[in-house]
């Protein structure tokens, strides 16, 4: 049974949610300078207090889509039972990855591994060839399964409350086995509101990246200014192309860009590994590969209490905010492309996969730039430290046909930055219309506005860098992330009642299958006795009445026979009778 729209009118999440946003854009616009000093100091009091939070649940989410995934709640199905996929698997993945996140694949592809290069981790010395193995390690570490982990969480539990219990495309209706009809009322609207702001600053850094590496990447290759003007310029220009996008709908729009972008991102990254130090490359897969999956566990858990380091608040909890900010957003979106597939399956295409491809895409782009570094043939890492967004585009531009390869790369990032301004449009569009799976085009409109305004205020505000994006992902994801932890036991609950109703359904199919193998096989043997015994009957009853028809037959015979024997013995006598009787005379 397909689920039915919901009402479209203006909801009060839409109301509250856009004027807060509202707001801030206005703050933004207004006092720039006041708003970045209120967010230096959030982010320090976040840092302080929470930063043992961050890093402890997100290892906690890793460890439990695991265990989800293995377990027998597996192969429960994300929709009705006898319910398939929707998609095929390549349009699945290109728009898992069109949402939002190949932005950062592309943005810190090459930036991270050469960034940490020079600014190492806790316990290793900048510019070593253990720091550029330590490089790549932490890049794909923040991209692989963590990311993906925290993604998985929320499109699983969304995907099941909507396409198994019928529920809204809603945040607050995971919360339904815990608080029951309260969603309906204002705890269930704060919980909607929460993920409403998360996701339009986790959305908000999103655009700016984008913003700032298409400026970047304009300015290496023409002359146009890297300026805040232009990033800005740049946002109201993707944001007025998206809303073709947004007015196809997700199977014209977003589907047919998501699959054109993968091809494209396929085709740079093959150039890549085949133009560039190739053997160098693969090395550099296996040695990254190894190292992750050895130390994993170990930098999950890693603080650094005894240092002064910030080292770890800009970069880790940075990217675990940054997530945990797109999770209501990149979780909505998943469910609504996930129908009909199990839990397994789900979490093997959304775990797995990305993360493997994050791997291979990081040290094909990140080794490809530290070669280049270490070989003192490009000066990639003076230009990465002064400008990240040029990482890119420096580092195809030491490669042949860069001005080819670097057009490409910019209309890579602005279909990544338009798909991602559909999508995001799309989910705030659902979660602001009481979760309706076909938002109206002036809610969608209206949410890509306001983003756009969020993302330039903090360009603005922040003195056209990143620092003003990551402060406002790391703040708005705490609330996020403790909503995250309580929506696992409400998952949990979900599925361990279904988990017992299908398996009391199962023994009850079972049993009147083995019923009626029984019933079959009884039957067979009972026919086959049935048959013999009407057979034996049947052989009895033939063989007394053929013995009486051969006793009659006899009887006749004898009978003829006799009467024959008689009649002669009668005629012997007779003719001796009359003989004697002549005698006599």
């Amino acid at each position: 049974m397909k689920q039915t729209e919901t009402n479209q009118k203006a909801s009060p999440v839409l109301i509250v949610s856009a004027i807060i946003v509202g707001l801030f854009v206005l703050w933004g616009a207004l006092s720039p300078a006041s708003l970045d000093a209120a967010a230096g100091q959030g982010l320090g009091w976040m840092l302080d207090n929470f930063g043992w939070f961050y890093m402890l649940c997100t290892a906690f989410f890793v460890l439990f889509v695991i265990i989800l995934a293995i377990s027998p709640y597996g192969r429960i199905r994300l929709g009705k039972p006898d319910e398939r996929p929707e998609y095929s698997w390549y349009s699945w993945i290109g728009m898992l990855f069109a949402a939002g996140i190949g932005v950062g694949f592309v943005f810190w592809g090459v930036a991270e591994p050469v960034l940490y290069y020079f600014d190492t981790p806790v316990g290793f010395t900048s510019e070593t060839p253990e720091a550029a193995v330590a490089g790549l390690r932490y890049a794909v570490f923040h991209w692989a399964l963590h990311p993906w982990a925290i993604f998985s969480i929320v499109g699983l539990t969304l995907a099941y409350v909507q396409f198994r219990k019928d529920r809204p495309a809603l945040i607050s209706s995971a919360f339904y086995p815990l608080i029951g009809e309260r969603v309906n009322g204002w705890l269930g609207k704060s919980i909607d509101i929460l993920a409403v702001i998360a996701t339009c600053t986790g959305v908000a850094t999103t655009f700016g990246l984008s913003a700032l590496q298409i400026t970047g990447g304009l300015s290496y290759i023409s002359p146009i200014p890297n300026s805040v003007v232009t990033q800005t310029t740049i946002i109201a220009i993707v944001t007025f192309l998206f809303m073709f996008s947004a007015a196809k709908g997700v199977d014209k729009g977003i589907k047919r860009l998501s699959n054109i972008n993968l091809a494209v991102a396929g085709i740079l990254l093959v150039f890549v590994i085949i133009v560039g130090p190739t053997l160098f490359i693969a090395e550099s897969f296996v040695t990254t590969l190894g190292g992750y999956i050895t130390n994993v566990a170990s930098m999950s858990l890693t603080m650094t209490p005894f240092t002064e380091s910030a080292w770890l608040g800009t970069n880790t909890i940075f990217f675990w905010a940054w997530h945990i900010a797109w999770a209501p957003f990149m979780g909505i979106f998943i469910a609504r492309i996930s129908r009909g597939r199990t839990i397994r399956e789900f979490m093997a295409g959304v775990l797995l996969v990305p993360s493997l491809l994050a791997v291979i895409w990081f040290t094909t782009f990140g080794g490809t730039a530290l070669n280049l570094e270490i070989a003192g043939a490009a000066p990639i890492g003076d230009l990465v430290m002064s400008n990240v967004e040029l990482a890119l585009f420096a580092t195809l531009g030491e490669l042949p046909l860069s001005a080819i390869t670097s057009f490409i790369a910019v209309i890579l990032i602005l279909i990544f930055f338009i798909t991602s301004a559909d999508s995001a449009s799309y989910v705030l569009g659902a979660m602001t219309s009481n979760g309706s799976l076909n938002p109206s085009l002036f809610v969608k409109m209206l949410w890509g506005i306001l983003i756009a305004g969020t993302a330039s205020v903090l360009l603005i505000s922040g003195d056209g860098g990143l620092g003003a994006l990551q402060t406002a992902s790391i703040i708005a994801a705490l609330p996020f992330a403790i909503i995250m932890t309580i929506m696992i036991i409400s998952i949990l609950i979900m599925l361990g009642k279904d988990f017992k109703l299908e398996g009391s359904k199962r023994r009850k199919r079972n049993r009147k299958e083995f019923k009626a193998e029984i019933r079959e096989e009884m039957y067979d043997e009972i026919k086959e006795e049935v048959l013999e015994d009407m057979r034996e009957e049947v052989i009895e009853g033939f063989k007394e009445e053929v013995y009486e028809e051969m006793k009659e037959e006899l009887k006749e015979e004898v009978y003829e026979e006799m009467k024959e024997e008689l009649k002669d013995d009668l005629i012997d006598e007779f003719d001796i009778g009359q003989e004697n009787d002549q005698k006599k005379k």
